[in-house]
């Protein structure tokens, strides 16, 4: 590969880290082509964009990026692949899912919203990240809940009142 080349997979590396709010560092080596193409067509089902890239060229493109994310430095090695998303826990739900019938991928660390994981054992609490669609719905939910109990209370002593009206007027008569 001519420099040229590199340089250009170095500055559109760096242009999609700074321009994603998520992405993970996974190890998906020794899977056979079979597997990998299950994962690459999962990856497109659930919008994350796989890439293999070499882990010198994808260290410059982390060091030429505005992000600060020297701590996932040292985990360039070996084989490593990033996963872009929009989502911040597709990517985690993905590979937990995979990893149902393989050993791989394994994660080996995610930026997810300014924040960084590292490990494989970090797998659960990024799969439990709830998305921004999930937090509004929730926090919708609890904003009409009380406004329901309070139409309730009101349907429920709107029949209560007129029973007890109706009652009044027949022993006034």
């Amino acid at each position: 590969m001519k420099r040229v080349e590199k340089g250009s997979i170095i500055d559109l590396l760096s242009e999609k880290i700074d321009n994603s709010q998520n992405f993970y560092l996974a190890d998906i080596s020794d899977l056979n082509a079979e597997a990998t193409y299950k994962l690459r067509k999962a990856c497109f089902e659930k919008k994350v964009t796989l890439q293999v890239v070499k882990n010198s060229l994808l260290r410059k493109a982390f060091e030429k990026s505005g992000k600060n994310v020297d701590e996932l430095l040292p985990l360039l090695k070996n084989n490593t692949s990033v996963m872009f998303s929009e989502t911040a826990n597709a990517p985690a739900q993905l590979i937990k899912e995979f990893r149902k019938t393989s050993d791989k991928p394994i994660l080996k660390g995610a930026f997810v919203q300014e924040s960084i994981y590292i490990g494989d054992d970090q797998l659960d609490a990024l799969s439990a990240i709830k998305s921004k669609e999930e937090l509004l719905g929730d926090i919708i939910g609890l904003l009409q809940s009380p406004i329901k109990n309070v139409i309730s209370c009101l349907q429920s002593g709107q029949n209560k009142l007129t029973g007890l009206v109706k009652a009044l007027e027949e022993r006034a008569n």
